[in-house]
């Protein structure tokens, strides 16, 4: 049984500089440890080379995001589990070993996440992942530990081994069989929301995603693109659109985007007022690419959508987060999970 941590760098040398000799101390004895550089301009390749020349390195001749990025560079590892790990996460000592046994322990789980804390203050969830991704019946997605931007102080309330809907991308352990039977990542998120897709993909297929807390690490965050960059609002919207258009049944696909259209109009005008034309346009500009893409290559998808998934929230996250101002998860109507 093979395990192989497969940090994605793109122009993130001072993060290896950071977390990779921790990376190192606390795999070594589990997994192999491989660098895949997205095309960097800012001297990684030659950092890792003189600094760690014990770690394998793939060099990409330029950044194919996120998704082009680890599909290229996973062809050439070969491990039985990819653990998918962020440039900017502080590991600890037997982050590896919890969840690669739950995983060996069930062949239905493809995927899992450990806890995911943040590194500027360790006693909060981060925000890309928490203790577990949800969706809810529109396609919005959460975490437990994390509404929208709301993110909570982790008192162990989440400490409890779990189905979720998604693994984020961040810290993801993979069962390379699914992965490649799958296709991997869909490179037409390039970034955001593609762990998403996968996952869904995966529980169409019939495979589990997993939460463990048994394992813990410390994510940075917001490293590439932030919040308020009208790049990451695009990317956020069009992928999210392109999540539903996937891997929503027929049936439920045409409701479900009406009322997005309308929900996602709220948004545009609350960014105007906000002062903030370039998201609006930003959400513009997603709609109109997904729409010209859906009538040039239909939906996407060869893998059959099913109707009822573990970890989708029948009522709207929205509602419950903008109206009724619930910020934890643990506040959600838990019988409105499937």
């Amino acid at each position: 049984m093979k395990v192989a941590v497969v940090i994605l760098n793109w122009n993130g040398k001072g993060f290896l500089e950071q977390f990779l000799p921790s990376v190192i101390k606390y795999s070594k004895d589990d997994a192999e440890v491989v660098v895949a550089d997205n095309g960097s301009t800012d001297n990684s390749i030659a950092f890792l080379k003189e600094s760690f020349p014990e770690i394998s390195t793939i060099e990409l001749p330029e950044n194919k995001g996120f998704t082009g990025g680890y599909n290229t560079a996973l062809k050439q590892v070969d491990a039985d589990y990819y653990v998918l790990l962020n440039s900017d996460i502080e590991v600890t000592p037997n982050w590896i070993k919890p969840i690669i046994q739950l995983m060996q322990e069930d062949e239905e789980i493809a995927a899992c996440q450990p806890k995911i804390l943040a590194f500027k203050e360790k006693e909060r969830f981060e925000y890309a992942g928490a203790a577990g991704g949800y969706i809810d019946w529109l396609g919005y997605p959460f975490c437990r530990g994390r509404v929208f931007e709301e993110t909570e102080i982790d008192k162990g309330q989440y400490d409890d081994t779990r189905e979720v809907f998604w693994a984020t991308g961040a810290c993801m352990f993979v069962r390379s069989k699914v992965f490649n039977e799958l296709g991997g990542f869909d490179e037409h998120f390039f970034a955001h929301m593609e762990e998403i897709d996968l996952c869904w993909r995966m529980k169409n297929m019939g495979h589990k995603v997993y939460y463990s807390p048994n394992s813990i690490v410390y994510h940075v965050g917001g490293g590439t693109l932030g919040k308020e960059n009208p790049q990451k609002t695009f990317l956020n919207f069009r992928n999210n659109l392109y999540l539903l258009l996937k891997n929503l049944p027929l049936e439920q696909l045409v409701f479900v985007l009406l009322l997005r259209f309308l929900l996602d109009g709220i948004a545009m005008i609350r960014f105007l007022t906000q002062g903030n034309a370039k998201s609006t346009i930003a959400v513009i500009r997603a709609y109109l690419e997904v729409a010209i893409n859906t009538l040039r290559v239909g939906r996407g998808n060869d893998t059959p959508p099913s109707q009822k998934l573990k970890g989708v929230y029948q009522n709207s996250i929205v509602i419950e987060h903008f109206i009724h101002k619930k910020k934890k998860f643990s506040e959600l109507n838990q019988k409105s999970f499937f």
